[in-house]
């Protein structure tokens, strides 16, 4: 069994393999699918005799795979082009029965071939030794993974013409001559005895398939794990052509490789202490003991081992990066980082580099002195810091040091290290509402002000802290702005109206930013009467910049840092500064301006942003817009601030009220580090040259945020400016400062070293395909801004060739042109790199909005590594197959229309959408426990909540919806989509491995694509 697959549905062995004419991707009734559009990618006409996964070199991540696709599709003639349309061919499993390829028997393993063989000379593995067996079915040893070769040209019928490379010649030992018999491993050589956990050999199969010319006789072999039935494209007329599909089940799934690293690496804590371990992935459970090296839910990156010079990391083109959360909440059972207080001398650094004290430092002279090794300076130890070394060098208290022996700790940082050298004060937050006739015809601002009354009472606090130090105070705005004193002194709130939009000012210093407790019942009235105030307007314009530059102003004026949480629903239109027009134009889709609909439109954002920045003020911004409000522009200063935005669109109380009150709880509740300064130092050898995020930079080393929270990511990219040494490895510290809730001046300090290699196969086999996608996407979605969006997927497409091909060339033992050979650890890059093509902002559908469009492509610059892999491949969870009394969650199956029953019912979320699918012929019963109703025409279709029903089933799935909403970090709005019903459609957008309307490949049509471009690179 193939462990990298769940079983394919294939007859049993021994059986005709179906031939399917005129083949369809089926809907679930069998029915034709509707038309999808002309694929992106050019008719694939490479033969594609077997797709193989390499031999895993070194401990991998999961069991091997040795199973694997074919990417082969037939050629079509110009101008006709369709997925999954396959020429008539033989189809193969292993080598070709009337070219047999040779085979080392077991018993001689690393022997010389016993037949000669043209397409693959006997070599050895390039960089270490071979891999003695790798894993068929049950647990048959095989010398080497099987092949397919294309059919010899002698095969075919007068006229024919060959697209692959030439096939081997004949062999020695034909069936008809005198020598051993073909076993069924493919291989010559004496028979063997039955092998361990393999009971019984299997029936011999006939060739799947029918070639064109007589029948031949066929020697029996077994089918072999790894090779696909790959039809051979062969010149017929067009009425004679068949098509074949390449089976969905034989190429790398997403869901196995999950789920084996669940079973291998879930059980056992990650212990960080042993430079360059490659981490689990972001989908398993795991715990973390830190012992010298930050945890991968601070820092994760492209790959645990980089090349040590440049034109290794050319060659690879593999992108060498770490994606960064310092902020990261930990689980329960993970200690927070420790905090060291060094008193007023503060935290000891490097002289020339200023790295901080570390694990990574060597101490020297009997502790007199340090060796940074970071750039290798030799420093003083301060006498108060001084500790005598034990035999091996080490200090002997380096276990009672956080900085000595954890990768992961804080400093209190001294005056020297805050604004005009003094310490800031707490944080505050304002509130900011608009009131224009949109906002109060939802409900929106009577729903706000409910809500804050109870909300205020949440505010982040330090420790264990009563309460919170953090002060609020409160705008409202249409046309005009309305400020509130709402000291507590006074018996009712006071306004203050705000006209002169241009320039803008803060009326008020004394009672605008207040403490809750003093001035809760002020700010109690002031809650109750915004709503009744505004109740008749007919102000129809708003103001934006203008309300961000007296947040700001307010800041300063009150000497501190703080959020902004802005509250707004229609484009800025009003005569002020940061006036917006609506320039929505699907027409620049697919055309050279497109790149102008993701730039802002005026620069007053830009100049805005600095200066909050500048002050430590952080901006959130929910939007809740009726039609297109410009996301490009009014989301550059929460971009460039560190802020979030939120997106509710056609905002109805009924509808969105959960999801709204849900994610503003959770933004005023967390953590966030406000004023701060990130720097990423490297040892000798690489720098940081590249960053993505939300953040703001002055010069090229220093990330400035004015705020930010633990769901935050930077993501950096290193180059080489020098070779690197294997022996010492390469080191990162990300150091962090910034201001508490409660006002406290900190430095948090993540350290990484990672190896070095000489050896592209070292590389290749330390890479983690999760952070290589998060980073691709950050790149691609940057890049729109300045390239048409076309030339940003071209070059993601190439970089992808260029990264598997220098694999195969030089990594992989040789083999034929027209297998697809792929990392171990990359075997899922091609998946999700397509899943990245397809997005909507690189290829969007119709239904989707510029707006939509620019909201995802700054949500995806901050998001961690495991956000953009649920994100860009969703969780499709089957409901009612896992028994009801199972804790645990049901397994997860591939994003494909295929693996859909009509009897069953399915979840599925991406981190921002939640859909309940109904086929449309699930029992009765299950119908009654989940919905309670009697059938499936009576469910209501675009539901957006379970009823809640005391029945096993009912229970257990709102457990499941619930768990995974407390997973993510933005609520996710339910609804349930019936089959068949309109709302599908937008269901099957998130089936990721199908077709997309938008024209967007297939993933077994992408995998063809990929195998082309890199034959090409390799030809």
């Amino acid at each position: 069994m193939n462990v990298n697959q769940s079983a394919p549905p294939v007859p049993p062995f021994g059986q005709n393999q179906p031939i399917y004419p005129g083949y369809h991707q089926s809907n679930y009734g069998g029915q034709p699918g509707p038309a999808a559009p002309a694929t992106p990618y050019g008719a694939y006409n490479g033969p594609v005799p077997g797709y193989q996964q390499a031999p895993p070199q070194g401990v991998p991540r999961a069991p091997p795979c040795s199973g694997a696709p074919p990417a082969s599709a037939a050629q079509v003639p110009c101008g006709q082009t369709t997925y999954g349309q396959f020429g008539q061919g033989d189809i193969q499993n292993g080598p070709s029965s009337t070219a047999q390829m040779p085979r080392v028997p077991g018993s001689q393993q690393f022997g010389p071939p016993l037949a000669p063989v043209v397409s693959q000379p006997a070599v050895l593995q390039p960089y270490g030794p071979p891999p003695t067996s790798t894993q068929g079915f049950g647990s048959l040893p095989v010398s080497q993974a099987n092949r397919v070769s294309s059919p010899p040209a002698h095969a075919l019928p007068p006229g024919t013409q060959m697209t692959g490379p030439p096939a081997p010649p004949p062999p020695m030992h034909s069936p008809q001559q005198p020598g051993y018999q073909l076993q069924q491993n493919g291989s010559f050589g004496p028979a063997r005895g039955p092998q361990p956990n393999y009971e019984s050999p299997y029936p011999g199969a006939p060739t799947f398939g029918t070639q064109p010319g007589p029948p031949q006789p066929l020697p029996p072999k077994r089918l072999d794990p790894d090779a696909i039935p790959s039809p051979q494209l062969t010149e017929l007329p067009p009425q004679q052509k068949t098509r074949h599909r390449i089976d969905p089940d034989a190429i790398p799934s997403p869901i196995q490789v999950i789920e084996d690293d669940r079973n291998n690496r879930g059980s056992e804590p990650f212990v960080t202490g042993v430079r360059g371990q490659v981490p689990p992935l972001v989908t398993t459970n795991f715990l973390v003991k830190d012992q010298g090296n930050a945890s991968p839910r601070y820092i994760r990156c492209t790959s645990y081992n980089i090349p040590c010079t440049s034109d290794m990391a050319k060659q690879a083109q593999v992108p060498l990066a770490a994606v960064i959360k310092p902020l990261a909440r930990l689980p329960p059972e993970e200690a927070s980082p420790y905090v060291v207080d060094h008193g007023e001398s503060g935290p000891l650094r490097c002289n020339r580099c200023k790295a901080y004290m570390c694990p990574l430092m060597t101490f020297i002279e009997g502790g007199r002195r340090f060796q940074c090794s970071f750039c290798s300076c030799i420093n003083d130890v301060p006498p108060q810091y001084f500790q005598h070394l034990d035999h091996t060098g080490k200090r002997v208290d380096a276990y009672d040091r956080p900085e000595l022996s954890l990768g992961s700790y804080e400093f209190l940082a001294t005056v020297d290290y805050c604004k005009n050298n003094k310490f800031p004060s707490p944080p505050a937050f304002i509130f900011m509402i608009d009131v224009s006739y949109n906002a109060i015809r939802t409900g929106l601002v009577r729903l706000l002000c409910e809500e804050l009354k109870s909300l205020l009472d949440y505010l982040p606090r330090e420790g264990g802290a009563e309460e919170s130090a953090i002060r609020v105070g409160f705008v409202t705005y249409n046309k005009v702005l309305h400020f509130y004193n709402v000291k507590s002194s006074l018996a009712q709130p006071q306004m203050m109206v705000v006209s002169d939009v241009a320039d803008m000012f803060v009326p008020l210093l004394d009672g605008f930013l207040v403490n809750v407790s003093e001035s809760r019942a002020v700010i109690t009235s002031l809650l109750d009467q915004i709503p009744e105030m505004f109740a008749d307007t007919r102000e129809t314009e708003t103001v934006f910049a203008p309300v961000i530059q007296a947040g700001m102003e307010a800041l300063k004026a009150a000497e501190c840092a703080g959020k902004l949480f802005l509250f707004h629903t229609s484009l800025p239109i009003a005569e002020a500064p940061g006036k917006l027009k609506n320039r929505d134009d699907r027409k620049l889709i697919n055309t050279d301006k497109e790149k102008t609909l993701f730039q802002p439109q005026t620069g007053t954002y830009q100049t805005l942003a600095k200066e909050c920045v500048a002050q430590g003020c952080c901006v959130d911004l929910f939007l809740f817009p009726n039609q297109y409000v410009d996301v490009a522009t009014l989301s550059v200063v929460p971009q460039l601030t560190g802020g979030s935005v939120y997106k509710y669109a056609c905002f109805q109380v009924e509808n969105d009220q959960e999801r709204f009150l849900s994610d503003l709880r959770r933004d005023v509740q967390k953590v966030v580090g406000f004023d701060a300064v990130m720097r990423v130092r490297t040892s000798t050898g690489i720098r940081a040259v590249d960053f993505f995020g939300a953040f703001y930079m002055s010069n090229t080393t220093d990330v400035e945020l004015a705020g930010l929270d633990g769901d935050k990511t930077v993501t950096v990219e290193f180059k080489h400016d020098d070779r690197l040494n294997e022996e010492s490895g390469a080191l990162l510290q990300c150091a962090l400062l910034y201001t508490s809730c409660a006002g406290q001046r900190r430095l948090r300090i993540h350290n990484l070293a990672l190896n070095c290699c000489t050896q592209l196969a070292d590389l290749y086999r330390n890479c983690e395909t999760d952070t290589l996608i998060n980073y691709m996407a950050k790149f691609a979605y940057r890049a729109v801004v300045s390239s048409p969006v076309k030339t940003v997927r071209d070059t993601l497409i190439t970089q992808c060739a260029q990264i598997l091909a220098c694999y195969r060339k030089n990594c992989a033992s040789p083999s034929s042109a027209g297998q697809l050979i792929l990392p171990e650890c990359m075997k899922l890059l091609p998946v999700y790199l397509n899943c990245v093509l397809k997005s909507d902002v690189l290829q969007p559908g119709a239904e989707v909005t510029t707006d939509d469009r620019a909201y995802v492509r700054q949500l995806v610059s901050s998001m961690d590594v495991a956000e953009t892999n649920v994100f860009f491949y969703p969780r499709l969870l089957p409901l009612t197959k896992s028994p009801l009394d199972s804790t645990t969650e049901p397994p997860a199956v591939r994003a494909s229309e295929e693996r859909l029953s009509s009897g069953d019912i399915y979840l599925l979320e991406n981190g921002l959408n939640l859909f309940v699918w109904v086929g449309a012929s699930v029992q009765q019963g299950v119908v009654q426990s989940l919905f309670n109703v009697s059938s499936f025409s009576q469910i209501t279709s675009g539901l957006s909540v379970l009823p809640v029903l005391d029945n096993p089933l009912s229970k257990k799935v709102r457990g499941l919806i619930d768990t995974l909403r407390a997973q993510r970090t933005r609520y996710m709005k339910l609804i349930v989509v019936k089959q068949e019903d309109k709302l599908e459609m937008l269901f099957k957008h998130f089936l990721v491995e199908d077709k997309s309307l938008s024209g967007g490949a297939s993933y077994v049509d992408f995998l063809c694509h990929m195998h082309k471009e890199i034959r090409q690179l390799l030809s």
